[in-house]
């Protein structure tokens, strides 16, 4: 449906969500990403390993004039990278997961996005490749899973779509929220989580807990899905460090 309008002013994009594509397939797609976003406000994406490389022609034709978002899109090998400098991640899909994490609607996501950008955090939305969606390790990044209600018998969505239906939600809930800073309250980044993780990780490897090597990824990631849902602050990561220095010292240094 066209409705380009080059005598109107365009929305003003303030503090949003970053939408984040995890390993997409078809330019198409990438472009039709895009250019729900520019309908409805939203103006960063990221793009992680995209299998036919990027920049992408057919991304750029299919995009209808949201170039732009295209142009200024950030390119990553892996989705920790792309999500590293943000506190909150919400994890769009289809599947059930057997992780105890909130699923929100569209909805009660965006309503959640906005007090959190009101608190002055940074926000992703990670969307799955249109082959197999996001992986286990890829929802274990995000406090929340979003969920698209639709035909339980026929529920897959297609990329663009599914970007579409997050975005109008985000477009028409309300204005764009004016960001406060809150200081050392905010939630600790992915980065900052993902080295106590590695580190907690490393520790409990020096023990002998995570047994046997076949498990070691699953109980990592139950563990990993602890933290992320806690929504820790950046004070109460230091001080896990703090508590796993502690654990860690020898008994001699302990007593002095």
């Amino acid at each position: 449906m066209a409705g380009t309008d080059s005598t109107q002013t365009a929305v003003i994009v303030g503090p949003a969500p970053a939408v984040i594509l995890v390993r997409p397939q078809m330019g198409e797609n990438i472009g039709a990403a895009a250019r729900a976003m520019k309908n409805f406000g939203l103006g960063e994406m990221r793009i992680v390993d995209p299998r036919d490389g990027w920049p992408n022609e057919k991304a750029i034709a299919m995009s209808s004039r949201a170039d732009d978002i295209l142009d200024s899109a950030a390119l990553y090998d892996d989705t920790p990278a792309a999500v590293a400098d943000l506190h909150a991640v919400y994890a769009t899909t289809a599947r059930s997961r057997e992780m105890e994490k909130p699923c929100l609607t569209p909805r009660e996501a965006v309503a959640d996005m906005r007090s959190r950008l009101e608190r002055g955090e940074q926000l992703g939305i990670l969307f799955g490749g249109e082959k197999a969606g996001l992986s286990n390790d890829d929802a274990t990044l995000a406090q929340s899973i979003i969920q698209i209600p639709a035909n339980p018998a026929f529920s897959s969505l297609n990329l663009g779509q599914a970007v579409l239906l997050v975005a109008y939600e985000w477009f028409t809930s309300g204005p764009v929220p004016e960001a406060v800073v809150a200081g050392d309250s905010l939630p600790a980044s992915r980065d900052e989580l993902a080295f106590f993780e590695n580190r907690l990780e490393d520790e409990l490897s020096r023990k002998g807990f995570l047994k046997p090597p076949e498990k070691r990824p699953s109980m990592m990631r139950n563990l990993r899905n602890i933290f992320r849902r806690a929504d820790l602050t950046g004070q109460e990561v230091r001080s896990l460090h703090g508590v796993i220095s502690a654990l860690i010292r020898p008994d001699d240094e302990a007593n002095d």
